[in-house]
């Protein structure tokens, strides 16, 4: 740059600055010059603390960024951490399941168990005595009538039956039950224990034991015949209306041609299972149908032949589960197989245990059993 060149103006933020003349300069200039190099002082100052500001925000971010970076790591530590608590749950999970499941098969194989016990129990008890079973046929007796009380009669008939079932007992091959008139004479064979029977010139050792009997039960059977009621079936299947029905029915129980009936207080009619349930008004009015099993009934200018039974109300009471001991009775054991019949058999220990040398008595029953099983009944005492 040529120094004899006259000076250039600079401009900068509203400042005019003027290159200062090297040969010499006025006191205002030498003050403006002052002026100036105070105001770039200033904004030297403003602009190192903006620079420190910069700074310490430029700090407080990194220790942001620092800060954020420890709590990503922690939180991708606890993902991690949570993740192998996942997997070893899922295992723990899975282990637990394993043995949860066998536990449940060997639940079930011992539910299968108590079911084929529960079968066999339920075997047990059908043959000893349960309601299930078939009642034998028995003669009844009637013994005395109850008067109702209030002298209220309701014209029913009320039944009460009473029936202890037999206790059985399983008698297997080649053992005996003996039955004595006096229960000391069994007693004392039963500690006397063992016991040597002669059986056609052959000695066997038998030994004499207590037992217990299979259960028993006990029940009364309440039976109601209803004085109002009677069951009709057989009704023959028309093409009318089931409340026409019901009206013909009710019409024919009305009056009867061969006595009893009477007005009819309902009539409960089942078309698909063709019976009928007839509630007469007057109490007593079914009675006179208890010996009718076949009763006319006219519709359509035609006779039909409908059934005719009392309605009957039964129920159980009184019902209970009893053992029994046979205080008379031994079981003896270990008879030899024989060649003599089961009969003769019986005979020889019968007379054995018959003879007091022997420690016996009189005997009021027995039975052996050479082969097979064979179930002995025993009836309570009364």
């Amino acid at each position: 740059m040529d120094l004899t060149s006259p000076p250039l103006s600079l401009k900068d933020n509203g400042f005019d600055m003027t290159t200062p003349d090297p040969f010499g300069t006025s006191e205002e200039e030498m003050e403006r010059l002052n002026e100036e190099l105070e105001k770039w002082k200033e904004r030297v100052e403003k602009a190192e603390k903006v620079k420190t500001n910069l700074l310490l925000c430029k700090l407080n971010a990194e220790e942001e960024c620092f800060k954020a970076e420890q709590e990503l790591i922690k939180l991708r530590d606890f993902q991690e951490k949570q993740h192998e608590d996942i997997i070893m749950s899922r295992n723990t999970d899975e282990r637990e399941l394993d043995v949860l499941n066998k536990e449940n098969a060997e639940l079930k194989r011992e539910i299968e168990k108590l079911k084929e016990d529960l079968a066999e129990c339920s075997s047990v008890l059908s043959q000893s005595g349960q309601i299930k079973k078939k009642v034998a046929e028995m003669k009844m007796k009637f013994t005395h009538m109850e008067e109702m009380k209030d002298d209220y009669s309701d014209m029913n008939t009320h039944c009460v039956f009473g029936a202890t079932t037999r206790m059985p007992f399983r008698l297997n091959q080649n053992q005996a039950l003996l039955t004595f008139e006096d229960e000391e004479v069994a007693q004392r064979l039963i500690k006397m224990g063992k016991h040597a029977v002669n059986l056609d010139n052959k000695i066997a050792d038998t030994s004499v034991k207590p037992f217990t009997l299979e259960m028993g039960i006990k029940f009364e059977l309440h039976v109601t015949i209803s004085g109002k009621k009677i069951n009709v079936s057989e009704v023959p299947e028309l093409s009318i209306p089931k409340d026409w029905m019901r009206d013909k029915l009710e019409l024919n129980f009305y009056k009867s041609e061969q006595g009893g009936g009477g007005e009819v207080e309902n009539v409960n009619y089942d078309k698909q299972s063709r019976t009928a349930v007839i509630t007469f008004v007057r109490p007593g009015a079914a009675n006179s149908f208890v010996r009718c099993t076949k009763y006319p009934f006219f519709v359509n200018g035609r006779c039909y032949r409908l059934s005719v039974s009392p309605d009957t109300d039964v129920h159980l009471e009184t019902f209970q589960l009893y053992c029994g001991i046979s205080k008379k009775t031994i079981l003896l054991k270990g008879i030899q197989e024989t060649e003599d019949d089961e009969e003769s058999v019986q005979d020889m220990i019968e007379i054995h245990f018959q003879k007091p040398s022997n420690s016996g008595g009189e005997i009021e029953a027995i039975k052996y059993v050479s082969k097979g099983v064979t179930w002995v009944c025993f009836e309570e005492d009364t």
